[in-house]
């Protein structure tokens, strides 16, 4: 599980579907109210409290993006300004938070395997990392100050797609932009195996 903070009030956060499996848990559940899935939540919550100084409020949104290929991406959002009354609420009252998370599912699955990277060098610390291991094709694109990355997984075993997925995590995440909006209005850097080509330019 991978967490990045949007800005004061918004939070991302990434699950592999391996995630999803070590806490009992398949995509589907997620579209249900279950205790599992409100576990899970909180956990997501306390990690964002402990990593990035993110406190909850009594009003989250959860917005869940399901990405078939890589896993899930999903935005926490407060809604309401923290008080000072939250933030002196006892605990009983703080654990009582979860049932009053809102979520809503924001995009279809996606087949494509099309991650977004924050810069350049990310992607040439993943290409070194995975030139040697895995015959994938790739393409490598820029939009808006962002690097995406478009892998064509086809001939990867099940296994091999959670390997090259697990080591993607590290550096960027799954792009909740298609690969239609970015080829119509970003830039094509690289057209076949790009991977390739950056570690033959850059290393």
């Amino acid at each position: 599980m991978r967490l990045e903070r949007l800005n004061y009030n918004k939070v991302k956060v990434f699950l592999t579907y391996d995630d999803l499996k070590e806490r009992g848990l398949t995509k589907e559940d997620l579209w249900t109210d279950t205790f599992k899935v409100k576990q899970l939540f909180r956990e997501m919550i306390e990690q964002a409290s402990k990593e990035l100084n993110f406190e909850p409020t009594n009003s989250l949104s959860v917005e869940v993006f399901s990405l078939q290929a890589q896993g899930m991406v999903v935005f926490v959002t407060k809604q309401y300004a923290e008080s000072e009354e939250y933030n002196q609420a006892d605990e009983e009252e703080q654990e009582l938070y979860e049932d009053f998370i809102e979520m809503q599912v924001m995009l279809d699955e996606s087949d494509d395997l099309f991650f977004e990277f924050q810069t350049f060098e990310d992607i040439i610390q993943l290409a070194n990392r995975i030139v040697d291991h895995y015959n994938v094709d790739s393409m490598l694109y820029t939009y808006d100050e962002r690097f995406y990355l478009l892998l064509d997984y086809e001939q990867l075993t099940s296994i091999e797609i959670g390997n090259v997925i697990a080591v993607l995590a590290e550096y960027g995440n799954p792009s909740t932009i298609t690969k239609h909006r970015v080829h119509e209005y970003g830039k094509l850097l690289v057209e076949r195996e790009a991977i390739s080509y950056i570690v033959n330019i850059f290393s």
